[in-house]
């Protein structure tokens, strides 16, 4: 994060359309409401200075340190408001900030030269359409468990699933050749996380995602949503109308193993072509090697730059470099590890705008995991500008 508690990237193509990404952490110290000011205030002058209208608002994160008893003072505030006719999908999630705020905020707008075309389907779906296609943003799928009864996590994975297929459904779409991108959220993910895997995989097969075909770009992570007893909560990011080979799939098979070698069912990276650009979104990436093994356990500074690694790989099987992320997110299991990995990254990618958060890792012995979405010019003349 730059001095300040803000950052951002910006990327602009032939086609004319911007795209921005903007960080925004509070200061340390003061009181959770104080600091969600202070949110709010750092976004709305970072938004005037880079020129953005209110309206161009596509999608915002909410990190949050205690998302149990700070989640209805972000749903009252501005960060989760819509505007008439201009609503913007936000995700609240449990993921302390590791500088030490009670607050964090990532937000992605979209300047296109003219008025975004908006729909809120639901309160948890969002659609944007443009040049053909449909954009979904989905936030805050979860079970709205809040007593003791609530149903395991396999019940609840289903249910979240149901509900981003469902709303692919209305809209003619399908889980298999629409959605691009999921974040899994889970309470206790060392404990949690392998019934949430083996319910993601029965899904995943009813739906037609196999080996032989594809999976989904995701990050499976520690956090939480607001409801008590909710063991899982998901975003997910689809879009409707893609051409055929317009969304590919990132690997590079001298450092990473299809994730099926080890029993998981999700895509390394996935790339969407435009004519002007492509995006690529990483997935959750640890330090692991081609054959699905833990490298370095317990020197978190080692599996960054591993980590690392692996992502510059992925984006250059896709005609990028790690130079190319718009944001790093970069989750930590034990927060006392935040002062080497900052100034590691502060080496290593000075100009990347970066958030670290808390999130243990699928596996107790990862203690870092990092994920971002990357942008390159492109030249395809027979696909529509984004």
């Amino acid at each position: 994060m730059a001095e300040g508690g803000t950052a951002a990237r910006s990327f602009r193509g032939e086609g004319g359309t911007g795209e921005y990404f903007l960080l925004l952490e509070a200061d340390p110290g003061a009181g959770f409401d104080e600091q969600l000011r202070q949110v709010q205030a750092r976004y709305e002058a970072l938004r005037a200075a880079l020129g953005l209208a209110p309206e161009t608002a596509v999608f915002r994160r909410v990190f949050l340190s205690d998302v149990l008893n700070q989640a209805a003072a972000v749903r009252e505030s501005g960060l989760a408001a819509d505007l008439p006719g201009s609503p913007v999908a936000v995700s609240i999630v449990q993921q302390a900030p590791l500088s030490g705020a009670k607050v964090a905020l990532l937000a992605y707008h979209v300047d296109p030269g003219a008025p975004l075309s908006k729909e809120r389907l639901s309160t948890r779906h969002v659609l944007i359409r443009r040049d053909g296609l449909g954009h979904l943003w989905s936030t805050r799928l979860c079970a709205g468990a809040c007593d003791a009864r609530a149903d395991p996590v396999q019940v609840q994975t289903r249910e979240v699933f149901d509900d981003l297929i469902a709303a692919l459904a209305a809209q003619g779409g399908r889980l298999r050749d629409h959605c691009v991108r999921t974040w899994l959220y889970l309470k206790n993910v060392d404990v949690f996380y392998q019934g949430m895997v083996d319910v993601r995989t029965e899904i995943f097969e009813r739906e037609g995602l196999t080996a032989d075909t594809h999976y989904i770009a995701s990050t499976g992570i520690e956090g939480a949503c607001a409801h008590r007893s909710d063991l899982v909560a998901m975003d997910a990011y689809s879009i409707l109308g893609l051409a055929p080979g317009q969304m590919d799939y990132l690997n590079d098979f001298s450092r990473l193993c299809p994730t099926h070698d080890y029993h998981v069912t999700f895509e390394r990276g996935t790339r969407v072509a435009y004519g002007d650009r492509s995006h690529l979104f990483i997935s959750g990436t640890a330090s692991i090697d081609r054959y699905g093994r833990v490298v370095h356990p317990g020197d978190a500074l080692a599996q960054l730059d591993r980590a690392l690694g692996n992502v510059d790989a992925l984006m250059r099987s896709g005609g990028a470099r790690i130079e190319d992320l718009m944001y790093l997110i970069v989750y930590l299991r034990d927060a006392a590890d935040r002062p080497r990995i900052a100034a590691a990254l502060d080496e290593r990618l000075p100009e990347l705008p970066r958030i670290l958060v808390a999130g243990a890792v699928c596996r107790p012995e990862w203690l870092v995991e990092v994920e971002g979405v990357g942008i390159v010019p492109g030249h395809r003349p027979d696909l529509p500008s984004f």
